[in-house]
């Protein structure tokens, strides 16, 4: 049997594993598809969301500190200040990501009249998709056409008894 090569190197640095520890948490996702829907202000989504006021708190706080989301004070006549929540760069760059979750749950998840929103290009109103491609510009429909190479940053996996330096393949 074939060792898959992923053995050979540490996970402890695995971006993808730190990207889920702050997104992997079903009311993160939650809060971050209202407030692209939108609705940014805290009593909106929680009611819109049915999320529970002290999880949407520490849901809200995470994505401000990690720089996902920003506070914009408002505040309306006779009412304390309060404040929106805003997509920063950094958290406009999980669209696609979401986009694709979505796609994935219209095709596998949605009731049998289809799924409840469609995502459109507001220039022309046609509908969005994603797609993989290659830095050589090559559309990658095939899950099993992507392969798993160690990046600059790999370090090696303790207990893999390797002692060669994988960046270097």
């Amino acid at each position: 049997m074939d060792t898959p090569p992923a053995l050979e190197w540490s996970v402890d640095n695995c971006t993808l594993g730190r990207a889920m520890a702050i997104l992997g948490e079903r009311w993160t996702v939650v809060v971050l598809r209202e407030v692209f829907l939108g609705v940014r202000r805290f009593d909106d989504i929680r009611r819109h969301a049915g999320i529970p006021r002290q999880v949407l708190t520490n849901r809200l706080a995470t994505l401000v500190d990690e720089g996902i989301l920003r506070k914009e004070p408002y505040r309306e006549d006779g009412a304390r200040t309060r404040h929106e929540y805003r997509l920063t760069a950094k958290g406009l760059e999980l669209q696609p990501i979401l986009l694709a979750i979505s796609h994935w749950g219209d095709r596998h998840l949605a009731d049998p009249g289809g799924p409840p929103t469609v995502f459109v290009h507001r220039g022309c109103e046609e509908p969005v998709h994603v797609e993989v491609r290659c830095a050589a510009g090559h559309e990658v429909d095939d899950p099993r056409g992507v392969a798993t190479r160690p990046g600059p940053g790999v370090r090696l996996f303790e207990g893999s008894g390797q002692a060669r330096d994988l960046a270097s393949r």
